[in-house]
This record gives C-alpha cells, sequence and structure tokens, in this order.
C-alpha cells in the first residue's frame, strides 16, 4: 500500500497575525457589543396584574403536574388532576371568563403583543446587522486566504464547511478558510462570552435563537395572538390521558427482590 505524503502549502506567517487574529478579535468585540447594546435596548418589564399573573401560572402548575406526577401518590394525584381539570374546563383561571369562546384579540392592536413584537424585533436587528456588517468585510478583504491547518484528520463531509471561499477540489479538509473561521467563531465562543459576561449574557446568538424558539422560558408564556382558553383545554385532554405510575409503587417487593439478589 503505497504511503499518502502530507499536503504542505507555503503560507505568509503574516496571515496569522492580520487575518486570523482580527476576525477573532473583531467577532469576540462585537459579541460585547451586542451584550450591552441588548441591555440598553431592553425595554422594562412591566409588573403582571394578579388577574394574568393567576392565569400564567396556572397553565404551569398543569405542566408541572405532568413532569412530576411520578413523585405524587396515586390519591394526591388524583386530586390535584380532578381540581385541574374542573377548573380548566370551567375557564375560572382566565383572565377574562366574558371572552371565553371568541377569537384572540388582533396582536397588532394589543399594547402588550406590539411591545413584545418590538422587543424581538430588537433583539434581531442587534443580530443581524453586525454579522451582515462583518461579513460583508471579511468578504471584501479577506476572502480566499488560507489561514490555518487544523491538527486533526476530517472526513470529507466537512469540505463545504471548513473551505468556503476556496474554490479548490483537491485541498485538504483540515485546511480552514477565512470565511470559514468567521462561522466557526460565530457558533463558538460561546464559552468565551460566558466567561467575560456571564451565563445570562445576549452576545451568544445560539442562545438569543433559543430563548426565541422558547417562548414559554419568558415572562409572558402567552404569545400575542394566542387564545389562553385554548391552552387550557389542551392541558386539560394532555392531563386526561396521563397514564399515572407512582415511583414509590411495589418499593417493598423491589426492594425484597434486590436484597436476595445480593
Amino acid at each position: 500500500m503505497a504511503n499518502s505524503t502530507a499536503q504542505t502549502i507555503h503560507r505568509d506567517p503574516a496571515l496569522f497575525y492580520w487575518i486570523l487574529f482580527p476576525i477573532t478579535i473583531v467577532m469576540i468585540l462585537t459579541g460585547i457589543l451586542r451584550h450591552y447594546a441588548s441591555i440598553l435596548m431592553q425595554s422594562k418589564a412591566k409588573k403582571l396584574d394578579i388577574k394574568t399573573l393567576r392565569e400564567q401560572r396556572s397553565l404551569l402548575r398543569g405542566i408541572n403536574l405532568r413532569t412530576n406526577a411520578y413523585v405524587l401518590s396515586p390519591a394526591a394525584f388524583q386530586a390535584r388532576k380532578d381540581y385541574l381539570l374542573s377548573a380548566y374546563q370551567s375557564g375560572a383561571f382566565l383572565k377574562d371568563p366574558e371572552s371565553k369562546g371568541k377569537p384572540p384579540a388582533n396582536p397588532m392592536t394589543d399594547p402588550a403583543g406590539m411591545e413584545a413584537m418590538m422587543g424581538m424585533m430588537k433583539g434581531n436587528m442587534a443580530m443581524i446587522i453586525p454579522q451582515t456588517l462583518i461579513m460583508s468585510w471579511i468578504n471584501a478583504f479577506f476572502s480566499g486566504y488560507v489561514v490555518l491547518k487544523l491538527p486533526f484528520p476530517l472526513t470529507i463531509r466537512f469540505k463545504s464547511m471548513l473551505q468556503s471561499g476556496v474554490a479548490t477540489q483537491d485541498l485538504d479538509v483540515r485546511w480552514v478558510s477565512s470565511i470559514s473561521w468567521y462561522f466557526l467563531n460565530l457558533f463558538g465562543l460561546q464559552s468565551v462570552f460566558t466567561f467575560l459576561l456571564g451565563d445570562d449574557n445576549a452576545a451568544s446568538q445560539m442562545a438569543q435563537q433559543m430563548a426565541y424558539m422558547n417562548p414559554s422560558a419568558t415572562a409572558n408564556m402567552f404569545g400575542p395572538g394566542q387564545d389562553p382558553n385554548k391552552l387550557f383545554q389542551n392541558e386539560a385532554e394532555n392531563l386526561e390521558v396521563l397514564e399515572h405510575r407512582w415511583i414509590l409503587d411495589g418499593v417493598e417487593q423491589r426492594l425484597l427482590k434486590r436484597i436476595s439478589l445480593s
């Protein structure tokens, strides 16, 4: 079997200092600026009234009951289940019981919905505009450069990801282009931002995307245009079809069986 020769590219050492370092430093500084810009643009959270808070926490109570049902005895679970089912189906937890069965209000006319949409738009703009400018800067000045070689082998599937902007078919997959280095920094600097800014930071693009994809993690569980009554009815159906299993059911037999085996 013939031995494969290692591919060597003679590069100017200055590329390491004039391309690799500037892209990395600019990405870190951009993330820090995005973090503080998001703090400045963040609107002050309004205090919820007691009816709205009860409406949200009541739905969360049903979700927690389904999630942690195994720690409750059958009698305790059934009592909580019957109470929540009766309240969900009758609309006892609704902030405005008279709106039951009516179509949800237009989010464009709802001040709370408009404020939530404006906050999401500000976050998206703070994330999209800097990345667009940096991508244009890299394409204008650093397009077509090979900046480094990874010290570990990779499969050919990584070639399109690591060598973006370099139209060379025979180039080893371990070589990384300047544009690909930008994308690696874009998704790989989360630990750096966590070290510099803490866990709850707005610099990481992936963290912001997860926050937008998980609206239940925000303060307002009901998004614009959502019908709380439908959410309660869906949760009631989930509770009805839930098959309850107590974690301590038959624990004596399981313990005796384990002791006898040992």
